[in-house]
């Protein structure tokens, strides 16, 4: 009887059950290439996002870093302030060009005390290592803090963007020999300084908190103003999409009658989660600018533009966390007597939390990054000052942290690609704590059935 029953258990054709045959070991072959051919994909998006990492930080983490001049500057009062007021409004009357003087002033003193040599340069030549911006920044000090009149200060100010460069490595005694705007003279002098303690490589702050810079100040560029637009566009997008897309979804989801109407919005709101961002643009161009009257490079259109193109993507992910709700949830609901919107609201909504609050931030996270519609009312203007609080600050001109990016990418002086690349550097930073929050909120929200 045993052997009967082997027999009967014994595949047809005499094959075996433990040794593989010729069909089975094709079979197995083309699931190893298939995983070798998966494993090979995965690791070629590692080696380019690697490059694209590696290339980003080497180029911008130098950004953060700034070389500075220290400049110990004798304030004098017969000069900045010959009233002897201490009024900051009279003291306006001296221009940048007075408080140039005296910093050219104390600096060749500084130079002649330290017993670094000048060689053959000039004072413009010595005073062209300091940026253009160091006037300015010494005039606002003082302006703001009027007691500094009288005393003598160590005053760190910006060193020009080729001296810059130059302890960064970007420029070099061989290419200031072809480079009109540095000599290698300036350089070398650049080097006595160091060596004296004049001039010092350290953190730069004033690249996430000053407004940008003209093309001949790139060492003072910064990021302020855009962090700060970029802040407001956010808001404005969060303030109108999340209650427009959720309500949207609730009535598409669970209150919208199926028939042909529902069925036309469901397809054109698939389509338009579709559309190029630059369409979006040009229709904020024409309805908001053009028809409406908003002013141009103002927050409050980016943000209205950016709502428009973050609602589908908002509503799509709602309607999907609401349709990943058992049915047996809302029948349940409806059985111990509660409304509709009892259902909806106490039982549906909360279930779906997790999903809505994710397509929310990885929506506000895709409109941070967009810089095609913002081009086109206008944000890619050159803005220096500062938006004022909310509300009224909505309608100031501002720019945006992509539309920076592309702005410096444009400008010729290399010390703009590295501000570029730092920039590009403070958007992902955002975008992964965007995408950080998203992953925590679904943590913490999220139930199980």
């Amino acid at each position: 009887m045993t052997s009967s029953i082997a027999s009967q258990d014994a595949p047809r054709g005499g094959a075996s059950l433990i040794a593989p045959d010729e069909r089975t070991r094709r079979r197995n072959a083309s699931e190893r290439r298939f995983r070798l051919l998966g494993l090979s994909a995965v690791g070629l998006g590692l080696v380019a996002l690697l490059v694209l990492v590696s290339s980003v930080l080497g180029n911008g983490l130098s950004a953060f870093r700034q070389t500075y001049v220290i400049l110990p500057v004798t304030l004098d009062a017969d000069v900045l302030d010959r009233a002897g007021n201490r009024d900051p409004e009279e003291m306006k009357a001296v221009t940048t060009l007075g408080y140039g003087a005296v910093m050219q002033e104390a600096l060749i003193a500084a130079l002649a005390e330290r017993g670094v040599d000048t060689g053959e340069l000039r004072p413009k030549e010595i005073m062209a290592l300091l940026s253009k911006e160091a006037p300015a920044d010494l005039r606002d000090a003082v302006l703001a803090d009027p007691s500094l009149i009288g005393q003598r200060v160590d005053f760190p100010v910006y060193a020009a963007s080729r001296v810059d460069g130059y302890f960064k490595g970007r420029v070099t005694l061989e290419t200031a020999v072809r480079d009109a705007s540095i000599s290698p003279k300036q350089l070398k002098l650049a080097d006595g300084m160091q060596a004296a303690g004049l001039i010092d490589t350290r953190m730069n702050w004033g690249f996430l908190t000053r407004p940008d810079a003209s093309e001949l100040r790139p060492e003072a560029a910064g990021l302020g103003v855009a962090i700060l637009g970029s802040a407001y566009m956010m808001i404005v997008v969060l303030v109108l999409s999340l209650p427009v897309g959720v309500a949207a979804s609730i009535y598409l989801e669970e209150l919208a009658p199926k028939n042909r109407w529902t069925d036309i919005v469901e397809i054109n709101i698939a389509n338009l989660a579709a559309v190029p961002a630059i369409v979006y643009g040009i229709l904020a161009l024409a309805l908001f600018i053009n028809i409406a009257g908003l002013p141009q490079s103002a927050p409050i259109v980016g943000g209205l533009v950016l709502t428009l193109m973050t609602l589908p993507t908002i509503i799509i992910a709602t309607r999907a966390s609401l349709k990943a709700v058992p049915p047996s949830i809302r029948d349940a609901a409806l059985g111990v007597g509660a409304s509709r919107m009892q259902t909806i609201f106490h039982h549906v909504l909360p279930l779906a939390m997790p999903g809505i609050l994710t397509g929310t931030i990885l929506g506000l996270a895709r409109a941070l990054g967009e810089s095609a519609p913002l081009l086109l009312i206008g944000m890619v203007a050159f803005v220096r000052d500062f938006p004022d609080a909310p509300p009224s600050g909505f309608f100031d001109p501002a720019s945006a942290l992509p539309v920076q990016v592309y702005s410096w990418t444009q400008r010729a002086d290399p010390a703009f690609a590295e501000r570029a690349s730092g920039a590009i550097l403070v958007l992902l930073a955002f975008l992964l704590v965007m995408n950080a929050v998203a992953i925590i909120l679904r943590r913490r929200f999220e139930r199980r059935w």
